[in-house]
């Protein structure tokens, strides 16, 4: 069995408390990107879910990471924020032809977050799965559910993710539930649960126990992309840089 790839990293780059914290006193914004991206191993863009971009900011987010380096994207509120989400086709079309195919291998999972409010309906749902594109060019998709009412806990959902290979998005919030189902070959996980109080957002013992959690996916073959997001956010990419440290080790 092929061993699964751990994925690191942050909600975008753009946060003012990380300047004198993460970044060297001194680093210029336009520098920012190219900083975090070669002290994480993944960045999730928070922007694309409230506007489109464009190709040519797609371009410049490709050539400032490494090589090596993956972009989750947050699909669109218009797509998303919907009660009738089979109306949401012809905004699916506009958002991936957005440019996003710029970002070439570097493009990573798309993350679709449905508004709290939303009930499982199991024909609104299939209808809203059936829509995405399953390839960008000659890129296979990967697509990323994050549910945050409890009537979506029902078997049926986790049953539809499965057929449609999507993920259940894993997010440690105490105002949502935790789906910890596997339905396709990767897991996505949003944690918030960072503390100002620990330098690096996380204990070492908690740190150890999500270190183990997601070596034990990648063990079993399965893709990891575990994002520190939210909490004390001023930690979190000393979180994610002491779990891939953890990690190596």
């Amino acid at each position: 069995m092929t061993q699964g790839t751990i994925r690191t990293g942050i909600g975008g780059w753009v946060f003012p408390p990380w300047r004198g914290t993460f970044y060297p006193k001194g680093t210029k914004q336009a520098d920012e990107l190219a900083y975090a991206s070669r002290h994480v191993t993944a960045i999730e863009i928070n922007g694309t879910f409230y506007r489109l971009q464009t190709p040519a900011s797609y371009r410049r987010w490709h050539d400032e990471a490494p090589d090596d380096f993956v972009f989750s994207l947050k699909g669109s509120r218009f797509i998303t924020h919907r009660n009738d989400l089979s109306t949401a086709a012809p905004f699916m079309e506009r958002f991936f032809d957005s440019g996003m195919i710029e970002l070439g291998p570097k493009l990573g999972p798309i993350l679709w977050q449905f508004a709290p409010n939303l009930q499982f309906d199991e024909a609104n749902v299939a209808a809203f799965l059936e829509a995405l594109p399953k390839r960008l060019g000659n890129r296979k998709l990967r697509h990323v559910l994050e549910v945050r009412n409890e009537s979506f806990t029902h078997p049926a959902f986790a049953r539809l993710m499965e057929k449609h290979e999507a993920a259940i998005a894993q997010v440690e919030d105490p105002k949502v539930p935790l789906f910890e189902t596997v339905t396709t070959d990767f897991v996505y996980a949003r944690l918030r649960r960072c503390n100002e109080d620990e330098p690096t957002g996380y204990s070492p013992q908690a740190l150890a126990a999500i270190a183990k959690r997601f070596g034990d996916h990648a063990k079993a073959g399965r893709d990891c992309f575990v994002y520190f997001i939210n909490g004390a956010k001023v930690r979190a990419p000393h979180a994610a840089m002491a779990l891939i440290e953890r990690l190596a080790g």
